[in-house]
């Protein structure tokens, strides 16, 4: 892997939200930890060592700065509502087109099998359907931003 692959991959964690990536190969082992927490700039660390030296320990360049910690914050009580997920890695759409209307927006019912938004993934465009029946309340992702795997997407009112 050259360093343009690598700048390429800091990139794409960083505009995903991941907080740590590990990528390892018979070569080399990258470790990319970023501060993607709530608000924060994505600070990347990259941490590399060659495979042929196992008993070396993985050494961090001085340059890499620290990544600041965020204070706790009090969250609202999301507990009474349901999270709808994200089933795959891939780029979140809410609606089906540019010119077309939104899936859902917050306030909308929802049943089993409505389509709540577009997951994009290598060119593929998957429509995610709820699998569960209540009120959007609220929308936790941006449109056209990437997403995780297992990373909450709705939270719905079932009541």
């Amino acid at each position: 892997m050259d360093i343009k692959e690598i700048q390429n991959l800091i990139k794409f964690v960083a505009r995903s939200g991941a907080s740590e990536v590990n990528l390892e190969t018979e070569d080399f082992k990258i470790n990319i930890k970023t501060g993607a927490a709530a608000g924060d700039q994505a600070i990347p660390q990259i941490i590399s060592m060659p495979q042929a030296a196992p008993s070396a320990p993985a050494q961090v360049p001085a340059t890499a700065p620290a990544i600041p910690e965020t204070p706790a914050v009090a969250e609202e009580d999301d507990s009474k509502y349901i999270t709808v997920k994200s089933p795959m890695i891939g780029t979140f759409y809410r609606r089906p087109t540019p010119d077309k209307p939104l899936f859902v927006n917050v306030g909308d019912e929802i049943q089993p099998g409505s389509v709540v938004c577009i997951i994009e993934a290598m060119k593929l465009f998957n429509e995610i359907e709820s699998e569960v029946s209540g009120k959007v309340v609220k929308i936790l992702v941006d449109d056209q931003t990437p997403v995780e795997y297992d990373q909450p997407l709705f939270l719905v009112d079932p009541s």
